[in-house]
């Protein structure tokens, strides 16, 4: 991932991006831009790359082509990530995963306690992480991708598998983040709630970018009422059915 100071604009600058396993295409001369202080949002099918894109987009995979360019800050912790399951060691508590976490990144507890805060776990600080329900655990795991204020913040799906008031809550934290300056980019299928909260989307099919821009403007350009209709104009619109390039969503 090359590297250099940002000139405005797009923090992470992703170009003519290419990811293949063996001799299957997964992502295919993906181009976009994600900016600094909003909250985009990636939707597509099942099997369309979203998931490798926000892989590549982490440092997490390497690009079989293309660039990914960061122009941010130079902060100790660029971007954080939340993979689609996260699991923390057992036999620890919450407080003290975190506390671990932000001892990587130079900071101390005080910055573990603000990231419980954030995402509303203070009262769970001494629960053990394996007692946690699969809803809290994903809080931790975007309290943990949240440490040392990286610039940039990747969520795989944070709502997936969550009640809607917990969803509703998800996408709140991640407006309050790009509050503050914040890039974020997250995974979702839950359009209506993507349409309500995001400020930018980049609907991918089959491994390209088929749309992007606001949800409003997707609407106005497509000629349509909803982000529901954006996503059917947009890809095949094959209900139940999954694409499959390769290995990865």
């Amino acid at each position: 991932m090359s590297e250099r100071t940002h000139p405005g604009g797009s923090i992470l600058e992703v170009t003519s991006v290419d990811r293949d396993f063996g001799t299957v295409s997964v992502l295919e001369d993906v181009t976009v831009g994600i900016d600094g202080g909003a909250v985009t949002a990636l939707i597509g099918p099942n099997g369309s790359g979203k998931t490798t894109l926000l892989r590549v987009l982490a440092g997490l995979l390497e690009p079989t082509g293309g660039t990914v360019s960061y122009h941010g800050p130079e902060t100790v912790r660029q971007i954080g990530y939340l993979p689609q399951q996260p699991a923390f060691r057992p036999g620890f508590t919450v407080l003290e995963t975190l506390g671990f976490y932000a001892a990587l990144v130079g900071a101390d507890e005080s910055a573990a306690r603000d990231r419980l805060r954030l995402v509303g776990l203070e009262d769970a600080a001494d629960r053990q992480v394996d007692a946690l329900s699969g809803g809290m655990t994903r809080l931790v795991g975007i309290a943990q991708a949240t440490i040392g204020d990286p610039p940039v913040v990747v969520l795989d799906e944070p709502g997936s598998g969550l009640d809607p008031g917990m969803r509703q809550h998800v996408f709140e934290i991640a407006g309050e983040l790009a509050a503050d300056g914040t890039a974020v980019l997250l995974s979702s299928h839950d359009l209506a709630l993507v349409e309500r909260t995001v400020d930018d989307v980049v609907l991918i099919e089959d491994g390209q970018i088929r749309e992007t821009g606001s949800p409003d403007r997707l609407c106005d350009r497509l000629g349509v009422g909803s982000l529901r209709d954006v996503y059917d104009e947009g890809t095949a619109g094959e209900a139940g059915t999954v694409r499959v390039q390769g290995v990865s969503s």
